[in-house]
């Protein structure tokens, strides 16, 4: 019997960096080159980034641990991130309760059993010291996910940093920012479509200034497909909103160089592991593309599609919920081997209640066996030439470019939210998923099917109810500690930027400094700009 000849790398090409970092070995003995493929093909690092955003990628140093975390008052997720960091998290994400991400404080009627529930109550810049006490701002990298209000938490977290000695220019992190999608997928909008652009490029010329390694927006589709969007549907509409984002910010005056760089993406990884690879792969080719031929960025940074993951919650279940663990190490190697930047990966009982500890530190040492105990990271993009691949690679992109032509029929991502188009669009997904899911056809273990008579106890983490008294004790203190005229000044010179051209964080930030609270400041802003009422679409 004749063998063939052993496989050789000639063809890997020589990549400025790759040579500086010893080729690693396999369990068998050879050598894992740092990159494979053709001399002459498309590389790790280069236009229009199929390949990833960075030359190394993950050879050089691992993703970004980032694991989202926060539930009742600032103390109890202050200890969580002092946990999360002892066990090796390299960054933290902030989740927010729902009065918050809507603009209310704790003690306002409408925020009536929900404060602390989904998230942290943040309601002034006490809150905020609480959050981050003991934690060094410069040193750590800090995405929050908040969209309305987003501009109100950053500028908050800013004067917290400053506090602590740490300048804006040290400060690295995330606010999500990105309204656009709050109209589509979840919900937690508070102005018109037209006022909530000013803020975001209002956001992009403050943090060019002021915190200039800050990323301004995480322009997310996670939200979309946790509300039925596919694949092809999530990066679609996420990038029109992106294209639209970039449009309100050149119209402001911006030079595309000037903020693009600074801009981020958040999308969801899915069980689908080969699908998502390709995802991940479609949309950095889309965006580098748009950036350059339809904005004409000359800035190659402004090109990359950089993105942070977490897995997909939606496809949690409650029932079997040790079975998760299975399906989000599935999902983050969707992620890895698509080439994200940072990674969140959920704990297996969030399809129950908020995690425990144990189960927070669980979905971090996930990420840690695929970062530490695997062969991910020492290769470059290891489905390059994958037929597979690279097939459902070019027909992503060719269906998500018709889709983004679609939405852009109704003259702009607004038009189209407007009319409802996205909306109708995922709505229809989500409907044809559960009738998948409801006859079997789409197996779901533990749900449809492999399910157990018994299921076996659980205590979930539960937040403490009297949490709403203790916030509206905090705020009535507050109110009575500060100097309210001084206070009342500066949310009258917001209002008056807000009615005119200048940048609104500047007054803002004013306020916040001398203890406005986020609702304050939020309701200052719906006396100008008014509040968002959808249309139907039905």
């Amino acid at each position: 019997m004749r063998y063939p000849s052993p496989r050789t790398t000639a063809g890997t090409p020589n990549i400025p960096g790759m040579n500086e970092r010893s080729t690693r070995r396999s369990e068998s003995g050879f050598p894992i080159e740092p990159v494979y493929g053709p001399a002459d093909g498309e590389q790790p690092g280069h236009y229009p980034y199929t390949r990833g955003v960075y030359p190394t990628m993950y050879t050089s140093r691992p993703w970004t641990m980032r694991q989202y975390a926060g539930f009742g008052t600032a103390v109890e997720s202050n200890a969580r991130y002092h946990q999360l960091l002892d066990a090796g998290t390299m960054g933290l994400s902030v989740a927010f309760d729902l009065p918050t991400q809507m603009g209310y404080d704790s003690d306002e009627p409408i925020a009536h059993g929900e404060v602390g529930k989904v998230g942290v109550a943040i309601d002034s810049i006490e809150d905020m010291r609480l959050l981050f006490k003991d934690i060094p701002l410069d040193r750590v990298s800090t995405s929050m996910t908040i969209n309305a209000p987003g501009s109100v938490l950053l500028l908050l977290y800013q004067l917290v940093a400053e506090e602590q000695g740490v300048p804006g220019d040290k400060l690295n992190g995330t606010i999500q920012n990105d309204i656009l999608k709050e109209y589509i997928a979840r919900g937690t909008y508070i102005f018109p479509p037209k006022p909530s652009l000013r803020l975001v490029a209002d956001t992009f010329a403050y943090c060019r200034t002021e915190i200039p390694k800050w990323n301004t927006i995480s322009i997310s589709g996670y939200h979309m497909a946790e509300a039925g969007a596919t694949p092809v549907q999530e990066i679609a509409f996420t990038l029109a909103d992106g294209i639209e984002y970039v449009r309100a910010a050149v119209a402001a005056g911006l030079d595309v160089d000037a903020f693009a760089p600074r801009l981020s993406f958040f999308f969801v990884a899915r069980t689908t592991l080969l699908e998502e690879v390709a995802k991940f792969r479609a949309a950095r080719r889309i965006w580098a593309r748009v950036m350059r031929e339809d904005f004409g960025a000359k800035d190659p940074k402004s090109w990359m599609l950089r993105f942070h993951t977490q897995t997909a919650g939606v496809q949690l279940t409650a029932q079997q919920p040790e079975v998760n663990l299975v399906r989000v190490a599935a999902q983050a190697l969707g992620a890895i081997l698509g080439g994200t930047q940072s990674l969140h990966t959920n704990s297996y009982d969030e399809a129950i209640a908020l995690p425990t500890e144990k189960a927070a530190r669980l979905a971090l040492r996930t990420q840690q066996v695929l970062a530490y105990e695997t062969d991910l990271t020492a290769t470059v993009d290891p489905f390059a030439g994958s037929y597979v691949v690279e097939a459902m690679t070019d027909e992503i992109e060719a269906e998500a470019v018709a889709l983004i032509e679609r939405v852009f029929e109704h003259g702009s991502a607004v038009g189209a939210i407007e009319a409802g188009f996205q909306k109708r669009e995922i709505e229809s997904s989500a409907y044809r998923t559960a009738l998948e899911v409801d006859s079997g056809e789409r197996v779901v273990v533990g749900l449809n099917r492999f399910t157990i008579d018994v299921e076996e106890p659980y205590e979930p983490l539960r937040v403490n109810p009297a949490i709403e008294a203790e916030q509206a004790a905090r705020l009535a203190k507050l109110r009575a500690e500060r100097d309210s005229d001084a206070v009342g000044a500066a949310l009258d010179k917001l209002r008056a930027a807000a009615q005119g051209t200048e940048n609104v964080l500047y007054p803002m930030r004013e306020a916040l400094r001398l203890r406005a609270t986020v609702g304050e400041v939020c309701h200052a802003l719906r006396g100008v700009w008014g509040v968002y009422a959808p249309r139907e679409t039905f």
